[in-house]
């Protein structure tokens, strides 16, 4: 396994009707939900190491601290972009932010931790 500083990664969606708040539960307006925009940028952060993992590994969000700044409508692409900025041996810290087109419409850090994926799984026995 090799994690440098420096590794990054995007995600993108379409907002739909699922993707709302409305839908989602965080809310009562058609817009762009900060549930689905934590979810991309996270994933855009699992994406960013995961072809440096060894074989079995993978990695867990731990934490995730964001701001939501700007709704997006239905039918918006939004693109989320992680960059790996520190590894402190399992533990890993992002910067994390998400786009609809130009604009910043959110923005934060995340930790993640490489686990093995059988220990990881073998604790819900």
């Amino acid at each position: 396994m090799i994690l440098e500083k420096g590794l990054k990664a995007e995600s993108k969606t379409i907002v739909t009707e699922a993707l709302t708040a409305e839908m989602m539960g965080s809310g009562d307006m058609s817009v762009f939900a900060t549930p689905a925009m934590v979810a991309l940028m996270e994933n855009a952060a699992m994406r960013a190491v995961a072809d440096a993992l060894s074989e079995g590994q993978t990695t867990v969000g731990s934490a995730i601290s964001t701001s939501h700044i700007c709704p997006s409508k239905v039918g918006a692409e939004i693109i989320a972009e992680a960059e790996l900025v520190e590894v402190e041996g399992r533990r890993l810290q992002f910067r994390v932010r998400a786009y609809d087109g130009e604009r910043v419409i959110g923005e934060g850090e995340h930790t993640r931790f490489v686990v093995d994926k059988e220990r990881f799984l073998a604790k819900l026995a």
